[in-house]
């Protein structure tokens, strides 16, 4: 894994705003930088994609054993959000997405920091954007990148037959754009859709239904499921006959504490970090981080001194630093497409923790 420079195509702005990225600039400066590319050797991306593979499946296990254990408490839901957790875990409700954030070096194994299970985001930029780069700047050359395809392919069995409304806060445009590209990819798999913005949608005393009174049987929501079940529609959700997508299953990889939970039950796997509920039990520098939260929201970075953080449902995990490029500190999200490994995308900070302004840089091997 190495950092190049590179020249940056002439009208780059155009160019990507003409296959529908927007957002290529946030308050003046570049989110998409096509001055740098990462450049992999093909050995290398077997790996990543092997782990990735790897880590999705022990994270399948971890929600089938809290649910069989009834371990819920472990990770700070409510009753309620543990029953719809359960009741869509054992109805085999599938998922469609996912995006695990590694630290890898291209070397050294790669390490999971965490699991953006239910809503993330980065996927037109890595599924799209990046590709249209790769044929126009390096046609010779390739990109882990399966990520488009296996969406058309997954629909299926996800969207069930039915007509599938997408919700969101369009106002915001990386939500936006993600899940109009969904949706995009979704028609290309031949459903109706519906796009919603997430406070169209209403409730007729017996469904969730969209601006025509028709009946929502399968909703994608770029909506956090801990936002949802704050809302006061939640009430309705166990009696609705809505399947969403993301099933509430993925609440549970969502949270970050289940990382203590898969190093307690696979310690010392090469792709797994020291992580636990209390400070005191890892040596040396830490990463704490609240249950939810997204975009590096309420992570702290603690020396091998400092004591816990004084803030309720924290976990601790060791301390795994962003390999360095020129300055940058390189983020690998890995993508899972149904239970596939997909593609990457690489995100970069001259700060230690990546956040929602981190620059996105595209990525190729030979």
């Amino acid at each position: 894994m190495r950092r190049e420079s590179i020249t940056p195509r002439p009208n780059w702005q155009a160019d990507v705003e003409a296959i529908g990225f927007g957002f290529h600039t946030i308050d003046g400066q570049p989110y998409w930088r096509e001055d740098a590319c990462y450049v992999f050797e093909a050995d290398a991306i077997d790996e990543v994609e092997a782990a990735t593979g790897e880590l999705h499946a022990m994270c399948l296990e971890a929600v089938d054993r809290i649910v069989c254990d009834g371990r819920y408490d472990a990770l700070g839901i409510s009753e309620d959000a543990a029953r719809l957790a359960e009741r869509s875990w054992f109805d085999r409700e599938p998922s469609l997405y996912g995006r695990m954030d590694l630290s890898w070096d291209g070397v050294s194994p790669p390490k999971l920091l965490e699991y953006n299970a239910d809503t993330p985001t980065s996927l037109f930029e890595a599924s799209v954007v990046q590709w249209y780069w790769l044929e126009a700047c390096y046609p010779e050359a390739d990109q882990f990148n399966s990520i488009h395809e296996k969406l058309i392919e997954c629909w299926p069995q996800v969207g069930g037959g039915n007509r599938v409304h997408f919700a969101a806060c369009y106002d915001n445009p990386e939500d936006g754009t993600t899940t109009d590209y969904l949706l995009d990819t979704c028609m290309q798999a031949g459903h109706d859709v519906q796009a919603l913005d997430i406070e169209e949608i209403g409730w007729n005393g017996r469904a969730f239904i969209d601006l025509a009174d028709r009946p929502i049987d399968r909703l994608f929501k770029l909506y956090p499921w801990e936002w949802m079940l704050d809302e006061a529609f939640s009430q309705h959700i166990a009696t609705s006959r809505t399947r969403f997508i993301e099933p509430a299953w993925k609440m549970l990889l969502s949270n970050k504490a289940i990382l203590p939970l898969l190093w307690d039950w696979f310690p010392n796997h090469p792709n797994l970090l020291p992580a636990s509920l209390h400070r005191k039990d890892i040596a040396g520098p830490v990463v704490a981080k609240p249950f939810w939260g997204r975009e590096g929201e309420g992570i702290a970075i603690l020396d091998a001194h400092q004591g816990a953080v004084v803030a309720p449902h924290r976990i601790y995990q060791a301390l795994a630093p962003l390999p360095v490029f020129a300055g940058r500190h390189a983020l690998v999200g890995s993508w899972i497409i149904g239970d596939q490994p997909a593609g990457i995308g690489i995100r970069e900070d001259n700060d230690r923790i990546t956040r929602n302004t981190s620059c996105f840089v595209p990525h190729l091997f030979r």
